[in-house]
Protein backbone atom coordinates (compact mmCIF):
# COMPACT_ATOMS: atom_id res chain seq x y z
CA UNK A 1 0.00 0.00 0.00
CA UNK A 2 1.31 3.31 -0.56
CA UNK A 3 1.64 5.79 1.92
CA UNK A 4 0.16 9.29 1.25
CA UNK A 5 1.11 12.90 2.55
CA UNK A 6 -0.63 15.63 3.83
CA UNK A 7 -4.13 16.40 5.19
CA UNK A 8 -6.64 13.43 4.64
CA UNK A 9 -10.84 13.92 5.46
CA UNK A 10 -11.49 17.76 4.47
CA UNK A 11 -14.89 18.76 3.69
CA UNK A 12 -14.07 21.15 1.48
CA UNK A 13 -15.50 19.50 -1.35
CA UNK A 14 -17.93 16.42 -0.72
CA UNK A 15 -17.46 15.05 -4.25
CA UNK A 16 -13.29 14.49 -3.87
CA UNK A 17 -12.21 11.29 -2.00
CA UNK A 18 -8.93 10.88 -0.37
CA UNK A 19 -5.92 8.41 -1.80
CA UNK A 20 -7.03 6.23 1.12
CA UNK A 21 -10.62 6.46 0.15
CA UNK A 22 -9.77 5.90 -3.62
CA UNK A 23 -7.83 2.85 -2.71
CA UNK A 24 -10.68 0.86 -0.81
CA UNK A 25 -13.12 1.73 -3.63
CA UNK A 26 -10.26 0.59 -5.89
CA UNK A 27 -10.14 -2.58 -4.02
CA UNK A 28 -14.22 -2.59 -3.81
CA UNK A 29 -14.22 -2.64 -7.81
CA UNK A 30 -11.90 -5.38 -8.23
CA UNK A 31 -13.78 -7.77 -5.71
CA UNK A 32 -16.77 -6.47 -8.16
CA UNK A 33 -14.27 -7.82 -11.24
CA UNK A 34 -14.30 -4.49 -12.86
CA UNK A 35 -10.88 -4.26 -13.32
CA UNK A 36 -8.32 -6.69 -11.23
CA UNK A 37 -4.76 -4.44 -12.10
CA UNK A 38 -6.43 -2.16 -9.21
CA UNK A 39 -6.29 -4.83 -6.67
CA UNK A 40 -3.93 -3.84 -3.41
CA UNK A 41 -1.83 -5.82 -2.11
CA UNK A 42 -2.67 -9.00 -0.16
CA UNK A 43 -2.46 -7.36 3.02
CA UNK A 44 -4.48 -4.49 2.50
CA UNK A 45 -7.71 -4.29 2.65
CA UNK A 46 -10.43 -6.35 1.06
CA UNK A 47 -13.87 -5.30 0.93
CA UNK A 48 -16.59 -7.13 -1.17
CA UNK A 49 -20.42 -6.05 -1.70
CA UNK A 50 -23.32 -8.29 -1.76
CA UNK A 51 -27.00 -7.11 -1.61
CA UNK A 52 -29.89 -10.18 -0.50
CA UNK A 53 -33.26 -8.72 0.20
CA UNK A 54 -32.65 -5.09 -0.28
CA UNK A 55 -29.96 -5.05 2.48
CA UNK A 56 -26.39 -3.97 1.52
CA UNK A 57 -24.02 -5.57 2.82
CA UNK A 58 -20.67 -4.76 3.17
CA UNK A 59 -17.19 -7.24 4.39
CA UNK A 60 -13.71 -5.61 5.30
CA UNK A 61 -10.90 -7.96 6.08
CA UNK A 62 -6.98 -7.23 6.01
CA UNK A 63 -4.93 -4.71 7.31
CA UNK A 64 -6.46 -1.06 7.11
CA UNK A 65 -3.86 2.05 6.46
CA UNK A 66 -2.27 3.75 9.00
CA UNK A 67 -3.21 7.38 9.85
CA UNK A 68 -2.20 9.64 12.26
CA UNK A 69 -3.07 12.41 14.78
CA UNK A 70 -0.62 15.38 14.53
CA UNK A 71 -1.22 17.57 17.74
CA UNK A 72 -2.52 20.99 16.29
CA UNK A 73 -2.68 22.82 19.86
CA UNK A 74 -3.93 22.07 23.46
CA UNK A 75 -5.97 24.13 25.62
CA UNK A 76 -6.27 23.83 29.28
CA UNK A 77 -4.72 25.01 32.78
CA UNK A 78 -0.90 24.66 33.65
CA UNK A 79 -1.27 24.43 37.25
CA UNK A 80 -4.20 23.72 39.92
CA UNK A 81 -3.59 26.99 41.28
CA UNK A 82 -4.88 29.05 38.59
CA UNK A 83 -7.43 31.89 38.43
CA UNK A 84 -10.22 32.37 36.24
CA UNK A 85 -8.30 32.14 32.70
CA UNK A 86 -10.20 31.28 29.83
CA UNK A 87 -8.51 28.06 29.67
CA UNK A 88 -9.05 27.01 32.72
CA UNK A 89 -12.92 25.09 32.65
CA UNK A 90 -15.05 24.40 35.44
CA UNK A 91 -16.72 21.35 33.16
CA UNK A 92 -15.85 21.10 29.89
CA UNK A 93 -19.21 19.33 28.60
CA UNK A 94 -18.61 19.41 24.58
CA UNK A 95 -16.00 20.82 21.64
CA UNK A 96 -16.96 22.13 18.38
CA UNK A 97 -14.85 23.13 15.71
CA UNK A 98 -15.75 25.64 13.25
CA UNK A 99 -16.60 23.76 9.87
CA UNK A 100 -13.98 26.11 8.31
CA UNK A 101 -10.88 24.94 10.34
CA UNK A 102 -10.24 28.29 12.04
CA UNK A 103 -11.53 27.97 15.51
CA UNK A 104 -12.82 25.50 18.45
CA UNK A 105 -15.80 26.44 20.78
CA UNK A 106 -15.54 24.99 23.95
CA UNK A 107 -18.86 24.52 26.81
CA UNK A 108 -18.07 24.92 30.12
CA UNK A 109 -21.18 23.70 32.07
CA UNK A 110 -20.12 25.32 35.49
CA UNK A 111 -19.76 28.45 34.27
CA UNK A 112 -22.46 28.60 31.39
CA UNK A 113 -20.53 29.72 28.86
CA UNK A 114 -19.17 28.62 25.27
CA UNK A 115 -15.24 30.23 24.91
CA UNK A 116 -13.88 30.25 21.32
CA UNK A 117 -9.99 29.92 20.91
CA UNK A 118 -7.79 30.23 17.80
CA UNK A 119 -5.75 26.68 16.76
CA UNK A 120 -2.84 28.24 17.96
CA UNK A 121 -5.08 27.72 21.56
CA UNK A 122 -5.08 31.81 21.69
CA UNK A 123 -8.53 32.75 23.46
CA UNK A 124 -11.08 34.66 20.99
CA UNK A 125 -14.10 35.25 22.70
CA UNK A 126 -16.70 34.12 25.39
CA UNK A 127 -20.18 33.89 24.80
CA UNK A 128 -23.31 33.40 27.50
CA UNK A 129 -23.84 33.80 31.20
CA UNK A 130 -25.48 31.88 33.73
CA UNK A 131 -29.58 32.64 33.15
CA UNK A 132 -32.72 32.11 31.14
CA UNK A 133 -32.42 34.97 28.72
CA UNK A 134 -31.21 35.39 25.46
CA UNK A 135 -27.97 34.05 25.12
CA UNK A 136 -28.06 32.53 28.77
CA UNK A 137 -27.37 29.32 29.43
CA UNK A 138 -28.21 26.92 32.60
CA UNK A 139 -26.23 24.35 34.45
CA UNK A 140 -27.69 21.75 32.20
CA UNK A 141 -25.81 23.34 29.27
CA UNK A 142 -24.98 19.65 27.87
CA UNK A 143 -24.07 20.41 23.74
CA UNK A 144 -22.73 22.15 20.76
CA UNK A 145 -22.54 20.94 17.79
CA UNK A 146 -21.86 23.06 13.97
CA UNK A 147 -24.88 23.35 11.57
CA UNK A 148 -23.85 25.32 8.78
CA UNK A 149 -22.74 29.15 9.97
CA UNK A 150 -24.46 28.71 12.91
CA UNK A 151 -23.21 27.08 16.29
CA UNK A 152 -26.46 25.20 18.08
CA UNK A 153 -26.46 24.88 22.08
CA UNK A 154 -28.52 22.50 23.50
CA UNK A 155 -29.85 23.46 26.80
CA UNK A 156 -31.72 21.04 28.74
CA UNK A 157 -32.75 23.29 31.91
CA UNK A 158 -33.76 26.11 29.10
CA UNK A 159 -35.47 23.92 26.78
CA UNK A 160 -34.43 25.05 23.80
CA UNK A 161 -31.45 24.97 21.40
CA UNK A 162 -29.71 27.90 20.78
CA UNK A 163 -28.96 29.63 17.62
CA UNK A 164 -25.23 31.73 17.39
CA UNK A 165 -22.95 33.47 14.90
CA UNK A 166 -19.53 32.59 14.60
CA UNK A 167 -18.78 36.33 16.28
CA UNK A 168 -20.98 35.85 19.45
CA UNK A 169 -24.04 37.21 18.23
CA UNK A 170 -27.67 35.32 19.53
CA UNK A 171 -29.75 34.47 16.17
CA UNK A 172 -32.59 32.76 18.04
CA UNK A 173 -33.86 29.90 19.40
CA UNK A 174 -35.67 26.41 19.01
CA UNK A 175 -37.50 24.24 21.52
CA UNK A 176 -36.97 21.06 22.44
CA UNK A 177 -38.24 18.48 24.91
CA UNK A 178 -35.99 16.23 26.29
CA UNK A 179 -35.39 14.22 29.64
CA UNK A 180 -33.77 15.95 31.94
CA UNK A 181 -30.61 14.37 33.99
CA UNK A 182 -27.14 13.74 33.67
CA UNK A 183 -26.71 11.35 30.58
CA UNK A 184 -23.98 11.63 27.71
CA UNK A 185 -26.30 10.31 25.15
CA UNK A 186 -28.88 13.44 25.80
CA UNK A 187 -26.44 16.12 23.45
CA UNK A 188 -26.09 16.71 19.78
CA UNK A 189 -24.91 13.65 17.37
CA UNK A 190 -23.54 15.74 14.11
CA UNK A 191 -23.59 13.90 10.96
CA UNK A 192 -22.23 16.58 8.02
CA UNK A 193 -21.76 20.04 7.20
CA UNK A 194 -25.27 21.01 7.63
CA UNK A 195 -27.00 18.20 9.64
CA UNK A 196 -27.12 17.76 13.38
CA UNK A 197 -29.26 15.56 15.31
CA UNK A 198 -30.62 16.43 18.90
CA UNK A 199 -31.89 13.69 21.48
CA UNK A 200 -35.50 14.48 22.14
CA UNK A 201 -37.88 12.58 24.51
CA UNK A 202 -40.71 11.61 22.17
CA UNK A 203 -43.47 8.56 22.22
CA UNK A 204 -42.49 5.82 19.90
CA UNK A 205 -44.14 4.46 16.64
CA UNK A 206 -44.25 1.07 19.26
CA UNK A 207 -47.75 2.04 21.04
CA UNK A 208 -47.11 2.94 24.61
CA UNK A 209 -43.84 3.28 24.72
CA UNK A 210 -42.32 6.79 26.18
CA UNK A 211 -38.74 6.55 24.41
CA UNK A 212 -35.89 9.05 22.91
CA UNK A 213 -35.53 9.69 19.36
CA UNK A 214 -33.43 12.35 18.00
CA UNK A 215 -34.64 14.97 15.33
CA UNK A 216 -32.61 16.26 12.73
CA UNK A 217 -31.93 20.26 12.77
CA UNK A 218 -29.85 22.09 10.18
CA UNK A 219 -28.64 25.75 9.76
CA UNK A 220 -32.84 26.55 8.29
CA UNK A 221 -34.13 24.97 11.43
CA UNK A 222 -36.34 21.48 12.20
CA UNK A 223 -35.47 19.06 9.91
CA UNK A 224 -37.93 16.09 8.90
CA UNK A 225 -35.53 13.55 9.69
CA UNK A 226 -36.31 11.83 12.26
CA UNK A 227 -34.97 8.60 14.23
CA UNK A 228 -35.73 6.46 17.04
CA UNK A 229 -33.49 4.90 19.31
CA UNK A 230 -33.61 1.74 20.08
CA UNK A 231 -34.24 0.21 23.57
CA UNK A 232 -31.44 -0.90 25.27
CA UNK A 233 -30.56 -4.31 25.01
CA UNK A 234 -27.39 -6.54 26.06
CA UNK A 235 -26.04 -8.55 29.42
CA UNK A 236 -24.35 -5.87 30.58
CA UNK A 237 -25.17 -6.71 34.64
CA UNK A 238 -27.39 -8.00 37.18
CA UNK A 239 -30.70 -6.42 38.82
CA UNK A 240 -30.91 -6.98 42.86
CA UNK A 241 -34.05 -6.89 45.11
CA UNK A 242 -33.34 -6.50 48.53
CA UNK A 243 -34.13 -4.95 51.64
CA UNK A 244 -37.48 -2.86 51.74
CA UNK A 245 -37.75 -2.72 47.90
CA UNK A 246 -34.40 -1.48 47.19
CA UNK A 247 -33.39 -2.24 43.50
CA UNK A 248 -29.41 -2.42 42.95
CA UNK A 249 -27.74 -2.95 39.53
CA UNK A 250 -24.50 -4.55 39.26
CA UNK A 251 -22.75 -3.93 36.34
CA UNK A 252 -20.83 -6.77 34.60
CA UNK A 253 -17.39 -6.01 33.14
CA UNK A 254 -16.89 -7.24 29.44
CA UNK A 255 -20.93 -7.42 29.05
CA UNK A 256 -22.43 -6.79 25.81
CA UNK A 257 -24.91 -3.50 25.24
CA UNK A 258 -25.84 -1.47 22.20
CA UNK A 259 -23.94 1.57 21.00
CA UNK A 260 -25.88 3.42 18.15
CA UNK A 261 -25.30 7.28 16.26
CA UNK A 262 -27.55 8.44 13.72
CA UNK A 263 -26.00 8.94 10.56
CA UNK A 264 -26.16 10.73 7.16
CA UNK A 265 -29.86 10.51 5.02
CA UNK A 266 -32.34 9.87 8.26
CA UNK A 267 -30.46 6.58 8.99
CA UNK A 268 -29.73 5.21 12.34
CA UNK A 269 -26.80 3.02 12.93
CA UNK A 270 -26.48 0.37 15.72
CA UNK A 271 -23.75 -2.40 17.15
CA UNK A 272 -23.86 -4.63 20.01
CA UNK A 273 -20.68 -4.61 21.40
CA UNK A 274 -19.26 -7.89 21.08
CA UNK A 275 -19.85 -7.99 17.26
CA UNK A 276 -18.15 -5.98 14.64
CA UNK A 277 -21.63 -5.57 13.19
CA UNK A 278 -22.76 -1.98 12.38
CA UNK A 279 -26.50 -2.31 10.77
CA UNK A 280 -27.86 0.65 9.53
CA UNK A 281 -31.73 0.95 9.55
CA UNK A 282 -34.38 3.05 8.42
CA UNK A 283 -37.38 2.88 10.70
CA UNK A 284 -37.99 -0.86 11.10
CA UNK A 285 -36.09 -1.93 8.05
CA UNK A 286 -32.53 -2.64 7.53
CA UNK A 287 -30.88 -1.36 5.09
CA UNK A 288 -27.35 -1.95 5.17
CA UNK A 289 -24.84 -3.78 7.20
CA UNK A 290 -20.71 -3.16 7.47
CA UNK A 291 -18.97 -5.68 9.04
CA UNK A 292 -15.56 -6.34 10.06
CA UNK A 293 -13.31 -9.36 10.33
CA UNK A 294 -11.53 -9.55 13.66
CA UNK A 295 -10.21 -12.28 15.66
CA UNK A 296 -12.25 -12.47 19.22
CA UNK A 297 -10.57 -11.68 22.47
CA UNK A 298 -11.35 -13.96 25.46
CA UNK A 299 -12.00 -12.91 29.24
CA UNK A 300 -9.27 -14.49 30.79
CA UNK A 301 -9.79 -16.79 34.04
CA UNK A 302 -8.09 -13.71 36.18
CA UNK A 303 -10.06 -10.81 34.43
CA UNK A 304 -13.29 -13.18 35.50
CA UNK A 305 -11.40 -14.14 38.98
CA UNK A 306 -11.41 -10.44 39.36
CA UNK A 307 -15.00 -9.84 38.29
CA UNK A 308 -16.29 -12.33 40.82
CA UNK A 309 -14.45 -11.00 43.27
CA UNK A 310 -16.21 -7.91 43.08
CA UNK A 311 -19.39 -9.24 42.96
CA UNK A 312 -18.90 -11.83 46.15
CA UNK A 313 -18.25 -8.54 47.73
CA UNK A 314 -21.03 -6.47 46.63
CA UNK A 315 -23.73 -8.88 47.69
CA UNK A 316 -22.45 -9.69 50.95
CA UNK A 317 -23.42 -5.55 51.14
CA UNK A 318 -27.34 -6.33 50.31
CA UNK A 319 -28.05 -9.53 52.48
CA UNK A 320 -31.31 -11.16 51.25
CA UNK A 321 -31.09 -10.22 47.61
CA UNK A 322 -33.02 -11.91 44.84
CA UNK A 323 -31.05 -11.34 41.70
CA UNK A 324 -32.06 -11.86 38.05
CA UNK A 325 -29.64 -13.75 36.99
CA UNK A 326 -28.60 -14.87 39.99
CA UNK A 327 -24.66 -14.10 39.34
CA UNK A 328 -22.92 -12.53 37.13
CA UNK A 329 -22.70 -14.31 33.44
CA UNK A 330 -18.92 -14.82 32.05
CA UNK A 331 -19.06 -13.48 28.09
CA UNK A 332 -18.13 -15.63 25.43
CA UNK A 333 -15.26 -12.47 24.60
CA UNK A 334 -14.69 -9.21 24.87
CA UNK A 335 -16.16 -6.50 23.72
CA UNK A 336 -14.91 -5.25 20.21
CA UNK A 337 -16.78 -2.00 19.50
CA UNK A 338 -16.26 0.75 22.24
CA UNK A 339 -18.46 3.97 20.22
CA UNK A 340 -19.46 5.25 16.84
CA UNK A 341 -19.39 8.43 15.44
CA UNK A 342 -19.36 10.66 11.91
CA UNK A 343 -16.91 13.23 10.78
CA UNK A 344 -19.17 15.93 8.32
CA UNK A 345 -18.13 14.28 5.44
CA UNK A 346 -20.37 11.12 5.74
CA UNK A 347 -17.65 8.97 7.16
CA UNK A 348 -18.00 6.77 9.76
CA UNK A 349 -15.08 6.07 12.59
CA UNK A 350 -15.91 2.99 14.71
CA UNK A 351 -13.43 2.69 18.04
CA UNK A 352 -12.53 -0.68 18.06
CA UNK A 353 -11.94 -2.14 21.94
CA UNK A 354 -8.43 -4.23 22.24
CA UNK A 355 -6.28 -5.66 24.85
CA UNK A 356 -3.22 -3.96 23.35
CA UNK A 357 -5.14 -0.61 23.40
CA UNK A 358 -7.96 1.03 21.47
CA UNK A 359 -8.06 2.42 18.41
CA UNK A 360 -9.92 4.15 15.70
CA UNK A 361 -10.71 2.80 11.59
CA UNK A 362 -12.81 5.11 9.44
CA UNK A 363 -14.72 4.03 6.55
CA UNK A 364 -16.03 5.99 3.83
CA UNK A 365 -19.86 6.90 3.43
CA UNK A 366 -20.43 3.59 1.18
CA UNK A 367 -18.95 1.19 4.31
CA UNK A 368 -15.26 0.66 2.85
CA UNK A 369 -12.43 0.73 5.40
CA UNK A 370 -10.19 3.82 4.72
CA UNK A 371 -7.77 3.68 7.38
CA UNK A 372 -6.96 3.21 10.87
CA UNK A 373 -5.70 5.25 13.42
CA UNK A 374 -4.93 6.13 17.29
CA UNK A 375 -7.74 6.63 19.88
CA UNK A 376 -6.72 9.88 21.48
CA UNK A 377 -7.90 10.33 25.24
CA UNK A 378 -10.80 10.93 26.21
CA UNK A 379 -12.75 12.46 29.72
CA UNK A 380 -15.99 10.50 30.90
CA UNK A 381 -19.18 11.85 30.41
CA UNK A 382 -21.85 13.39 32.51
CA UNK A 383 -23.22 11.01 34.88
CA UNK A 384 -22.20 8.15 32.58
CA UNK A 385 -19.32 6.11 32.09
CA UNK A 386 -19.60 6.73 28.19
CA UNK A 387 -17.00 9.00 26.78
CA UNK A 388 -17.27 12.77 25.76
CA UNK A 389 -17.61 12.20 22.00
CA UNK A 390 -14.81 13.65 19.64
CA UNK A 391 -16.01 16.85 16.96
CA UNK A 392 -14.63 16.36 13.32
CA UNK A 393 -14.05 19.35 11.10
CA UNK A 394 -12.29 20.34 8.19
CA UNK A 395 -9.22 17.50 8.63
CA UNK A 396 -9.15 17.91 12.09
CA UNK A 397 -10.65 16.42 15.24
CA UNK A 398 -11.19 17.74 19.02
CA UNK A 399 -11.63 15.92 22.25
CA UNK A 400 -11.61 16.38 26.16
CA UNK A 401 -9.67 15.00 28.16
CA UNK A 402 -8.67 15.24 31.88
CA UNK A 403 -5.27 15.18 33.36
CA UNK A 404 -3.67 13.58 36.27
CA UNK A 405 -5.17 16.84 38.79
CA UNK A 406 -8.46 16.03 37.36
CA UNK A 407 -8.41 19.34 35.21
CA UNK A 408 -9.96 19.31 31.88
CA UNK A 409 -8.00 20.12 28.62
CA UNK A 410 -9.01 20.37 24.79
CA UNK A 411 -6.66 18.47 22.70
CA UNK A 412 -6.89 18.99 18.58
CA UNK A 413 -5.37 17.12 16.39
CA UNK A 414 -5.49 17.17 12.43
CA UNK A 415 -5.45 13.93 10.50
CA UNK A 416 -2.40 12.79 8.33
CA UNK A 417 -1.61 9.79 6.41
CA UNK A 418 2.02 8.16 7.50
CA UNK A 419 4.62 9.62 6.01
Amino acid sequence: MTSTQGTLFTTNDMARTTTLAALALASLAACNGEGASDRTPADAVSTTVDTAGGVVRVVNEGTAPELELQPVTSIGPTSILGGQAPNEFGRASSVALDPAGGAVYVADQLSCEIRAFGLDGTHLRTMGRCGEGPGEFSPFFYSIAWAGDRLLSFDLGAGRIGEISAEGEWLGQRRTVAAMGASAEIRFYPVGRNQVYATELGRSREAGRLGRRWVGHSAEGETADTVEVLPGAGDRGVMCEWGEGMISFFEVPYGARRVQHPGPNGLGWSAMTDEYKIVATRGADTVRVVERVLPAEEVSDVEWNAVEEEWDQWIVERPGASCDPRRPVRPAAKPVVADLFWDLGGRMFVEVARDGGNYWEAFDPDGALVGRLPAPRRREGIGTSSLVPPAFGNGLVATIRQDSLDLDHVDVFRIEGRR
